[in-house]
């Protein structure tokens, strides 16, 4: 009788550690960009808490070998995929697949708009108001240019129309004069530089503030800059990349738009096991914004904007340390959080 109740509890524990131990597969668009390191540690760590596996793949910024990345995730025993998606378009037939297997998709930080994905990110449109608003506030009048993000990615349009809803009072009434204006093919920062080296030599350098739609556009914006000898310019950017902290407290950026990736890897792998046992996500909305209208359930994180006044915030959350921060700074001269 003893056997038998210990083979049954065994059994049951068994049972229990199955419905927990899904593999998660996380397919990454790019994963050399400084921030997806931090995202992976989170995922990882949330997973490892519930007794979940990671598995990954990294597509070095081509839209085909993320498709062929999916498969192999797929039939490496993925129970439920994340997926940053390189192209937004170009990654539907790797989401048809896995709807057809019944293998919940998570869109990461990156809309696709497909019916039954899991979309989580931070309010995108929210971060383009904020970036432009510390833009504006440091230079509400003059010549401005748009450093957007990639074509590809349904964030670039997100984080532009926030832009958009902050100056435009002052554009129509000619305080401010967009002259320049591109995308960054797949948010490179040596594209963003050469992007803005050509405005530069276009208006004769005659610009007086940039919205860069994330930190390593503003890096190569800061790059273009710094090589014609301009300098005091406001630049903008997001992620709170260590080296754009370090520029906002040199000075040489104006605000990266802090979205704090720990939180949003630990969600993003909540929800993937939550849907790979047949759950629904709790405090999900359900949201319809996208060019296509596709209807998802969705998850958006709040972000923070941190400028010159309010570095410490980082510091204090363990986002970055204070001698990083601080590199190259004059302490006599650079912001609280740096005396």
């Amino acid at each position: 009788m003893k056997l038998k109740t210990t083979l049954t509890a065994f059994a049951l524990s068994m049972a229990a550690a199955g419905a927990f131990a899904q593999v998660v597969g996380v397919s990454w668009s790019n994963f050399q960009e400084e921030r997806w390191k931090t995202d992976e540690a989170a995922i990882k760590a949330q997973l490892a808490k519930v007794g979940a596996s990671y598995i990954s793949a990294d597509a070095g910024g081509s839209p085909e070998k993320q498709l062929a990345d999916i498969d192999s995730l797929i039939s490496k025993g993925a129970k439920a995929l994340i997926i940053l998606a390189m192209d937004k378009d170009a990654i539907l037939p790797a989401v048809n697949k896995a709807s057809q297997r019944k293998i919940p998709v998570v869109a990461y930080d990156r809309l696709i708009e497909a019916p039954g994905v899991f979309y989580i990110t931070f309010d995108n449109v929210e971060v383009g108001r904020m970036q432009a608003r510390a833009i504006f506030e440091a230079k509400p009048k003059g010549n401005y240019v748009m450093i957007k993000g990639s074509p590809t990615d349904p964030n670039a349009d997100f984080l532009r129309g926030g832009q958009q809803e902050i100056i435009d009072a002052a554009v129509k009434k000619g305080d401010i004069k967009i002259v320049g204006e591109e995308y960054t093919d797949g948010w490179k920062p040596e594209v963003a530089q050469k992007n803005m080296e050509q405005i530069l030599t276009k208006t004769g350098g005659k610009v007086d503030a940039v919205v860069a739609s994330n930190d390593g556009t503003a890096g190569g914006v800061v790059a273009a800059l710094n090589a014609k000898g301009i300098k005091g310019i406001p630049v903008s950017g997001q992620d709170g990349d260590h080296a754009a902290l370090n520029r906002v407290a040199l000075g040489t950026q104006t605000v990266s738009v802090w979205k704090d990736a720990r939180d949003l890897g630990r969600d993003a792998a909540a929800a993937a096991v939550t849907l790979a046992k047949g759950d629904k996500v709790a405090g999900a909305q359900t949201w319809n914004g996208g060019e296509k209208k596709v209807a998802l359930q969705a998850q958006f994180l709040k972000p923070v904007p941190v400028t010159a006044k309010n570095l410490d915030q980082v510091v204090k959350a363990g986002w970055i340390k204070k001698e990083e921060l601080c590199k190259g700074v004059d302490a006599a001269k650079g912001p609280a959080a740096c005396k």
